[in-house]
């Protein structure tokens, strides 16, 4: 369906949806308005003519913005007189967009909404009413889920008394080592407790010094013995025996 409409001593055609640039009006941006100056309205094959308006017929439409046109320029010359006239002009728009034809009670806009939800498939319907559903259900779990800090302190205290898992088994290769060093250990010579090496005398490493110190001096003397016979095997000083020369022979 689609319409001819005069506003500002202009002709315009329009559908809905359509955004046009009209003479200023005195509205403002958002408000919504009706157009009463309808010329024809066409809807397939039928089309109402009016003489000069179509009786029952309206349009109605959104403000957009207030806009300016492109800049004119008015020039005007005067042969032979040096007239010279250059002005220029923008004319003040208002962007309007197209809502809804109503001819007798019938909405352009209603048949188009059902028109487009007619190419709908059965499959986008139900995604869309799935969707729909999801959000709805997402909003009232937040609105329910406790946010106290005492269901904090509890949810934390159940973690905390769950049990832990169970050990994991030693392998039985390591504990018959274990079990192997354990008794070496035992068989050796019992380990020396603190209170004992406390308690001990650090005197008692003395006589084994002691004991030592003979056997060092007992050495000695087989040292001394030694050194007179090295005395009296030792060369007393002899005169020089002469060299024989060839010359003597």
């Amino acid at each position: 369906m689609y319409a001819v409409i005069e506003t500002g001593g202009k002709q315009y055609r329009v559908e809905v949806g359509t955004e046009l640039e009209v003479e200023l009006l005195e509205v403002s941006p958002g408000d919504a308005i009706t157009l009463d100056r309808v010329l024809l309205v066409a809807d397939g094959d039928t089309a109402a003519i009016g003489r000069p308006l179509v009786e029952n017929a309206s349009v109605a439409a959104e403000v957009l913005r207030q806009a300016r046109g492109e800049k004119l320029i008015n020039f005007k010359y005067g042969p032979k007189t040096r007239r010279r006239v250059k002005k220029g002009h923008r004319q003040e728009l208002t962007v309007l967009r197209i809502s809804d034809i109503v001819l007798g009670g019938r909405s352009a806009a209603a048949d188009a909404a059902k028109a487009a939800e007619a190419k709908l498939t059965e499959r986008q319907r139900l995604e869309d009413a799935a969707r729909r559903q999801a959000e709805a259900d997402a909003a009232l779990a937040a609105k329910l889920k406790p946010t106290t800090p005492k269901a904090e302190k509890a949810e934390t205290a159940e973690k905390a008394e769950t049990p832990a898992g169970p050990a994991k088994a030693a392998k039985p290769g390591r504990a018959a080592k274990a079990t192997t060093e354990s008794k070496a250990d035992d068989t050796a010579a019992p380990p020396k407790t603190a209170a004992a090496a406390r308690t001990r005398p650090r005197a008692a490493k003395a006589p084994v010094a002691d004991a030592k110190a003979p056997a060092a001096e007992a050495k000695a003397p087989a040292a001394d013995a030694k050194a007179p016979v090295a005395d009296a095997n030792a060369p007393t000083d002899k005169p020089k025996r002469p060299r024989a020369t060839k010359k003597d022979e």
